[in-house]
């Protein structure tokens, strides 16, 4: 029987068309969303001391425990998760935040100190983007959070298995969030701005690292004139840090 080769490039094109659109999964199966489950964080956080001429980093322990079902303000199902934190292992945990995870069909938000992100979205396919601060102020005059505009959210490195200190975690993904630097930040005369952020989640567990960067350097004023040039003037910075690696989880 003769068969038009134009029917196998047709055929040929519709097997790709569907590759292309395939999903990997459900993307609750990546949210902390189960009542007594609870996840165990090294956090280390970036600040700018001395008026902003130096940068350190502190570390802690930090605890996000799923402590309840609950009924978000649209009447959608959420769920409660309870952040403890310490100083090291020997010390106890204090109560230090409060935050929500509200799966959907289509998405998982996460509410924290009021701000909704989009953490994750459906179709879960590599290269698949979203704009994860869509509900996010970012454009008002005066607003705190217009470093957060425009993010384009995208996965990236499915189903990966990762090493976390000593720990292999198995099954995770990659999201890219944000990855700018304007301006040249090794010129200490030059105005600059870091953006970054990027999270890991492992199936079964939830949010394994998290890595979040924003600052801005002032350069330092030039001299009077006819004052030479000091040679160990120093600009400031402004910003915040955080890296989130997890140590364990139940």
């Amino acid at each position: 029987m003769y068969i038009p080769a134009g029917f196998f490039l047709l055929f040929l094109a519709g097997c790709s068309k569907t590759t292309e659109t395939l999903s990997l999964g459900d993307i609750r199966d990546y949210n902390l969303q189960k009542p007594g489950k609870a996840i165990v964080y090294k956090l280390d956080s970036l600040v700018f001391i001395n008026f902003g001429k130096k940068d350190t980093t502190i570390s802690y322990q930090v605890m996000d425990s799923v402590s309840a079902q609950i009924t978000d303000n649209l009447g959608r199902t959420a769920f409660r998760i309870m952040r403890f934190i310490r100083k090291n292992a020997a010390s106890a945990w204090t109560p230090s935040n409060t935050f929500m995870t509200v799966p959907t069909d289509n998405t998982v938000e996460f509410v924290e100190n009021n701000l909704r992100f989009i953490k994750l979205k459906q179709p879960l396919r590599d290269g698949f983007s979203w704009k994860g601060n869509a509900f996010i102020d970012t454009r008002s005059s005066g607003s705190p959070y217009a470093f957060l505009d425009d993010w384009d959210y995208y996965y990236q490195n499915l189903n990966q298995r990762i090493t976390l200190g000593t720990r292999n975690v198995d099954s995770t993904i990659t999201i890219n969030q944000a990855d700018t630097t304007y301006g040249n930040k090794n010129d200490i005369d030059t105005y600059s701005e870091r953006n970054f952020g990027l999270e890991k989640y492992a199936k079964g567990i939830g949010l394994v690292y998290r890595k979040l960067e924003y600052w801005e350097y002032q350069p330092p004023p030039p001299p009077a004139p006819g004052v030479p040039l000091d040679p160990n003037r120093r600009g400031t910075k402004t910003g915040y840090g955080i890296t989130l690696t997890m140590i364990s989880h139940n």
